[in-house]
């Protein structure tokens, strides 16, 4: 039984998809459409179709970036809700880097930009770690307030020093082609930055489960005082882990400059810093899983236009489901399995079952008595 309810604790991601969609399927029923054709079209359009696998891999490339710049922090006990404007610093540096440095090789340019916008995320966070390390004010109100400095940053930069000649909108000039990543499924826009996050996602769980810096991280975010007392500089850890996981949001905004717009725009993000808290709670902080996650929640953004036209559904009907997993993922990190007050529960049921039994017993001994 203990095992049974673990294993349910342990699948409580997928219980608050599955209650998400549920409650979807009731409101795609009022809206007049079957709610099982319009799942079957969803999800085979986002998921079987080339072009339409291709534009969930498009989505799941900052998604699963941003997821991961979430998760990390999460295992020193941080929450980084700043992802979306280390996104826009780290376009802002690769655009930086891909426009104004001498040319050289195109591959070597392109991992000079991808640098640059991890560090200009990574700058971004670091700011937020500082002040959560050596003042110890909250990462959550500082990283939120930084996100919108950040999106107003970029937007200075492309409506002036960097907007592009004769430009109708705010947007910069644009990135020699030798710069554009390579796709990863020939006539999309599917490009190489998914294939790069999926790697670093398998080495971020390496690094949690088989390194002393992975350990010491996950040290610092369960119990601080026990870090301290193992010698563990606490400052330093959560430093790091605000500055690693900006570095991968600015890789994922670097990447959406370098892999699929090839110029930076006012405003290009479309809100993937705020997926990447949803993808990383799904996930429980698990960066295996965080893929999974990006993937499926990829597909919900790819699939609503495909819904749309096959079904008639509104796309926001699907807004409205990517809403309900949000909610129901929240409430389902709200439960904290305790095996020990399990484990009491159940050996309190076996003593009165006991207790039960052999009252039972006396009893019919007592009627089998003459």
């Amino acid at each position: 039984m203990l095992g049974l309810l673990r294993a349910a604790y342990l699948l409580k991601g997928v219980w608050a998809v599955l209650a998400a969609l549920l409650v979807g399927s009731g409101l795609i029923w009022l809206g007049g459409s079957d709610p099982i054709e319009a799942y079957s079209a969803l999800f085979s359009g986002a998921f079987l179709e080339y072009h339409g696998f291709a534009t969930t891999l498009v989505k799941m490339s900052p998604m699963l970036l941003a997821g991961l710049a979430v998760a990390l922090p999460l295992r020193a006990g941080l929450f980084n809700i700043g992802a979306e404007g280390q996104i826009y610093l780290g376009a802002l540096f690769a655009t930086f880097a891909a426009l104004y440095l001498p040319e050289m090789p195109g591959w070597l340019h392109i991992i000079i930009a991808s640098i640059a916008g991890a560090i200009g995320g990574g700058l971004w966070a670091l700011l937020p770690g500082y002040l959560k390390a050596y003042h110890g004010i909250n990462e959550v109100i500082v990283t939120l307030l930084m996100n919108y400095i950040g999106i107003n940053l970029v937007s200075y930069f492309v409506s002036g020093p960097m907007l592009a000649e004769g430009a109708p909108y705010p947007y910069s000039d644009e990135i020699r082609e030798p710069l554009w990543l390579p796709h990863v499924l020939p006539g999309t826009d599917a490009h190489l930055g998914v294939a790069i996050g999926i790697l670093l996602a398998i080495m971020l769980f390496v690094m949690f489960r088989r390194t002393s810096l992975g350990l010491s991280m996950a040290t610092v975010g369960q119990n601080p005082a026990a870090a301290r007392y193992a010698g563990m500089s606490v400052k330093r850890y959560v430093m790091m882990s605000l500055a690693f996981g900006g570095a991968l949001a600015g890789l994922a905004g670097a990447y959406e400059v370098l892999g699929l717009k090839y110029r930076l725009f006012h405003m290009f993000s479309a809100g993937y810093g705020f997926d990447g808290i949803v993808v990383a709670l799904l996930a429980d902080a698990n960066p295996l899983l965080v893929t999974v996650a990006a993937l499926f929640l990829a597909g919900l953004r790819s699939g609503a236009n495909i819904m749309q036209r096959a079904v008639g559904v509104p796309t926001t009907v699907v807004e409205a489901i990517q809403g309900l997993v949000i909610i129901f993922v929240a409430a389902s990190v709200a439960f904290r399995f305790e095996k020990s007050t399990l484990a009491g529960i159940m050996r309190r049921r076996q003593e009165i079952g006991a207790a039960l039994y052999s009252e039972s017993k006396s009893k019919r001994i007592e009627e089998q008595q003459p």
